[in-house]
C-alpha cells in the first residue's frame, strides 16, 4: 500500500477535511483518499502517460483496476 504525507496545508484544511468526512460518516483518510480518487477519476491519465513516469517501473499493470480492457493482439 502507499503512502503519501502532505505538509503546509492552508489553514482551516483540516478541519474542512473532518467535517466533511464526518458528514460521509467515513474517516479523514478515507475521506481524503475519496477526494484524490474522484478528482484523478475526471482527469484520466492514459497507459503512455503513466509508462512516461519516473515511477512508471513501479506500476504493477491491472487493465482493469487502470479502466482499460486487456486484449490479444492480431497478429
Amino acid at each position: 500500500m502507499e503512502q503519501i504525507l502532505i505538509r503546509n496545508m492552508p489553514g482551516g484544511t483540516k478541519a474542512r477535511l473532518a467535517a466533511r468526512a464526518a458528514a460521509h460518516r467515513r474517516s479523514m483518510e478515507a475521506e481524503a483518499r475519496a477526494i484524490l480518487q474522484d478528482a484523478l477519476d475526471r482527469d484520466p491519465t492514459s497507459l503512455v502517460d503513466l509508462l512516461a513516469m519516473p515511477e512508471s517501473a513501479e506500476i504493477d499493470f491491472e487493465p482493469e483496476r487502470l479502466g482499460s480492457t486487456a486484449r490479444v493482439a492480431d497478429l
